[in-house]
Formats: structure tokens, sequence, C-alpha cells
């Protein structure tokens, strides 16, 4: 990064411009032999001032400087024989605008690439917070849909206390009979292992007949732990088994974790 800047400062471009100290052209020298991509950046503005310098030269026409020659001929005398050395001033002349030039292209052009650098990030700040305030936006949705649902006055409430397997667990059931629905509250279940995932039982009790309500599929992703499921069956209790991924014909009682009955 320490390199990063120091190519980005604009030395370089004064070091090939001849606008630096003795001590300053020194520590360039230095840096581009301790660093190769130093070195490659002098090239590459060397390389570069040549091309601007030789297409500014080439869009000069001969009378260009012919003012300034006039002023400097008011200045110093010149000897009939030195036309040659006139002609000089003027082409030195044209090479010095032209590398003023040049470097003054390249400023501008790191200015820019700076500045649409700042514009991409700011850009990309500005869609990460709208994708912030949307997905805020959807949690509180989602958060008062799940209100709605437990506050309806058709929603029975049905505890599910832990079993042998897991004593410690528990959930709740909300089931809507008008909408043929049930919420499962499932925060007090331990994140299933790799493999296997949590399924929903609804229970005749005599004789005991379990049919699956479904799965509490992405657990772990699922922060809120609350899943909707559809429910159409005349439910006299819930129960909640461990079960390998995508679940089973029959629950396995030996992984029952939660059981509940459904009130008078």
């Amino acid at each position: 990064m320490e390199i990063e800047n120091y190519i980005a400062s604009g030395i370089l471009e004064l070091y090939v411009a001849g606008a630096l100290s003795p001590e300053e052209n020194l520590e360039v020298q230095h840096y581009a032999l301790k660093h190769p991509e130093v070195e490659k950046e002098i090239e590459a503005i060397e390389g570069a001032m040549l091309q601007l310098t030789a297409a500014a030269s080439a869009g000069i026409p001969p009378s260009g400087f012919d003012g300034i020659r006039d002023e400097l001929d008011d200045v110093i005398v010149f000897k009939p024989s030195a036309s040659e050395k006139r002609t000089n001033w003027a082409t030195y002349l044209g090479w010095a605008a032209s590398l003023i030039l040049a470097v003054g292209l390249l400023w501008v052009y790191r200015e820019n690439d700076s500045l649409k650098t700042e514009i991409e990030v700011s850009q990309q700040e500005k869609e990460n917070l709208e994708q912030q305030i949307i997905e805020a936006r959807s949690e509180v949705a989602d958060t008062e849909n799940i209100l709605n649902q437990l506050r309806d006055q058709n929603v029975t409430v049905v505890a599910l206390g832990g079993q042998t397997v897991s004593p410690t667990s528990y959930a709740k059931v909300y089931w809507n009979t008008e909408v043929n629905k049930v919420l499962i509250d499932a925060q007090g279940l331990p994140e299933p292992p790799p493999g296997y995932t949590y399924q929903v039982w609804s229970l005749k009790l005599n004789p005991l007949t379990p049919t699956s309500v479904g799965l509490l599929d992405d657990f772990v992703n699922n922060e809120k732990r609350v899943f909707e499921l559809p429910n159409e069956n005349e439910s006299e209790a819930f129960g909640i088994t461990l079960e390998p991924e995508g679940g089973s014909e029959s629950p396995t009682l030996e992984q029952l974790y939660t059981l509940g009955v459904v009130g008078p």
C-alpha cells in the first residue's frame, strides 16, 4: 500500500519532467531500484510523455512560436548567421510546452481516475444501504405478519414439552383452525446435527395415529426459529421428532424431542 501511495503521489511524473531536486531524484532512483513496480511506472510515464509530446509537437505549426521568438529577439541580439540558433529556440520552447502539457494531462488523468474510484465506492455504499433498508423493512413486515397471526382469535396455542431424548427442549404450536395452518415456534430446540432435520407430526390419540405436518427445513439459517406449515388434520396432539434429511414416513419415537396435547 505504501508503494501504491508513492506511485499515486505524482512525484514520478515530476521526476520524469526533471522538476525534482538532486536529493529527490536520488530518492526516486532508490525506490525504482528497490521496487520493480516503481521502475515500471517510470517507464510507462516516459513512454506516455513521449507519445503526448510527439503528438503535441506535430500539431504546432512552424509559425506557432513566432511571437515568442520576436520577443526574445528584442532581448537577445542574434547575428545574421545565427538563424539556425533561433530555430533551436522555437524547438526548445515547443518541447517544453509539450512536456508541461504531458505532465498536466497525466495529472488530470490520475485525478479523473481517482474521482471515478470514489464515485464507484460511494455508489456501492449507497446500494448496500438501500439493500439494508429493504431487508430491514422486510424483516419488520415478517414480524408484523407473525404477530397478527398469533393474535388471531381462531388460534389455539399448544405447548410442547421436552421428552426423554432431550428433556430441556420445548416448542409451541400456534394452530389457526380457520385457515388450517400452524406456526411452530422452535426456539427451544437445539440445532439439528448435519444430515438431520426436525419433522412435525399431528397426532390422533386413540388409536395413536401420526400424520406428518412438515419439516423445519433450513433450521440453522432461520434466526427467528418460526416456521409456517399447513395442517388440515383433526389434531389432538403435536410432536416433533429428529429425522434424516427429507423426513420419514413415520416418526422415530426414540428421537421424539417435544410433545404436547391440544387443550379443550
